[in-house]
């Protein structure tokens, strides 16, 4: 075995097959349309179906920012068409001036998932490259760079999904914490993209959703996407997971990451880290769905992730509604660090990486000659 780590690859022709594969997305969180940008609105579910229209930057980030869209490839195509929506109608200077007010408050939304910053430095790449040009020309460039990392999370969370199903058996239980699907991506999802890879490559899958506390991604957001698949799924409680790993129930955990660190420690929803203990105490498999967007090389470990703090109010109040004591203190992180070593492997769109994990990491995130 070589010095990378060990790593499944595929071969894969990014660049040809993004805009072929992009296209069928069951439940779209997010889509550009006649120059507006178009959201569902995932406070809502699974109750109400809602669009929410965005005709600036302002919209876009304070959708992010109220979790109007959330998950880590979402927000960062939200971000991108942000951006692309504060250029319009300038050009030059006045260009690169816009897009560095929408860049800080875009990023300043949710600090924890990478992607977000990642896209935003990649349409800032464009525009630096392109602000000889006139207005219409410039937003063109902008926006159909915009729209390409749409495009191109939706073929990667297919590519992921079909290599992590690789690693399911029929039938399989998965276990899941807060919502990596569809709704959290362009399309498609990352940990419930290779649930569903695994579905449609025939094998029999059934799935366990946490609730997922406080906001309750899991037992909102994951059961509607599923049950809209037809793929069979249990929501527990979240301090449930525990008894059902010890009565056999679960044959592997599969989440998703808002980012991962050089060395495989993991920034997911908070609640990731007692579910890897308890996986590891079971024995049963932990996988990580990540997509190269959001792995990070510049951060050496978990320690150097910025760790979100969400309002109060997300555990005080429910449907508008108090549900605690008025004034209690709230300690209310986002997300929390899973540790590398509890991590059994992370799946991304070009292959499957195990322990140690630096450089196959590092190996897969290099650039390739198309």
């Amino acid at each position: 075995m070589s010095g990378l780590g060990r790593i499944i690859r595929r071969t894969i022709s990014i660049g040809s097959n993004l805009r072929r594969t992009a296209n069928a997305v069951a439940v779209k969180a997010i889509e550009w349309r006649a120059d507006t940008v178009r959201m569902i609105d995932q406070r809502l579910l699974p109750g109400r179906e809602v669009i929410r229209t965005y005709r600036d930057y302002q919209g876009v980030a304070r959708a992010i920012r109220t979790m109007v869209i959330r998950g880590a490839p979402a927000i960062g195509v939200a971000a991108a068409m942000g951006v692309a929506l504060a250029i319009r109608g300038t050009s030059g200077q006045r260009a690169r001036a816009r897009f560095q007010r929408a860049a800080t408050l875009l990023k300043a939304t949710r600090p924890t998932a990478v992607n977000l910053a990642w896209a935003v430095g990649r349409i800032g790449g464009v525009l630096e490259a392109s602000l000889a040009l006139d207005p219409a020309q410039l937003y063109r460039r902008v926006r159909d760079e915009a729209i390409a990392i749409y495009e191109e999370d939706v073929a990667a969370n297919r590519m992921l999904g079909r290599n992590g199903a690789a690693l399911l058996n029929s039938p399989v239980s998965v276990l899941t914490h807060c919502n990596a699907g569809a709704l959290a991506t362009a399309g498609y999802g990352t940990a419930l993209g290779v649930i569903r890879a695994a579905r449609d490559a025939g094998k029999k899958v059934r799935v366990f959703a946490d609730e997922t506390r406080p906001f309750l991604q899991g037992s909102r957001l994951t059961a509607w996407e599923l049950r809209k698949d037809r793929i069979p799924v249990t929501i527990i409680a979240d301090n449930m997971a525990a008894s059902l790993l010890r009565a056999g129930e679960v044959n592997c955990v599969i989440v998703g990451t808002d980012r991962t660190a050089a060395n495989g420690d993991v920034a997911n929803k908070i609640g990731t880290y007692p579910l890897a203990v308890m996986a590891q105490r079971h024995r049963v498999p932990f996988y990580v769905a990540a997509p190269l967007s959001s792995i990070d090389l510049e951060c050496a470990s978990g320690d150097d992730i910025p760790i979100e703090r969400r309002p109060s109010k997300e555990f005080t109040e429910f449907l508008g509604r108090s549900i605690a004591p008025k004034g209690v203190e709230v300690f209310n992180p986002a997300f929390d660090i899973t540790p590398a070593e509890l991590v059994t492997a992370i799946i991304t769109e070009r292959g499957i990486v195990y322990p140690p994990f630096e450089k196959g990491l590092s190996a897969l995130k290099r650039p390739r000659c198309e």
